[in-house]
């Protein structure tokens, strides 16, 4: 399986942006690929999702300020957010699997470790 390594978290001020990235260990045109969240207390939520076909599908909750990009040649996953607001506070998760709806019902086969995002 291809590994998944996030970074780009950080701790910034409200109003702040942030892209966070997630590498492949190999190849992921074939994947579809996605970000989650896990804020403290609460369940992980899907955030958005990259298609094989390029297609792209964001959150109800996450539409506007969130944009997620893919980058084949260099086997990564973006997800850029502005407007950073305090309950975005949370662990970022990038997740990949050959399924697209198992994907966003988070059942992927493949997940990083996840990098912190906190706003204060």
């Amino acid at each position: 399986h291809v590994q998944l390594v996030e970074s780009g978290g950080g701790s910034v001020q409200a109003g702040g942006s942030l892209e966070l990235s997630c590498v492949a260990s190999r190849q992921i045109d074939f994947y579809s690929m996605g970000w989650f969240r896990q804020a403290p207390g609460k369940e992980r939520e899907a955030v958005a999702s990259f298609g094989v076909d390029g297609s792209i599908r964001y959150a109800d909750a996450m539409r506007g300020r969130f944009t997620i990009s893919k980058d084949n040649a260099k086997n990564i996953l973006y997800l850029r957010i502005n407007n950073l607001r305090p309950d975005d506070t949370a662990m970022y998760y990038c997740a990949a699997d050959y399924s697209p709806q198992r994907l966003w019902i988070g059942n992927a086969v493949i997940w990083g470790q996840g990098t912190q995002v906190t706003v204060s």
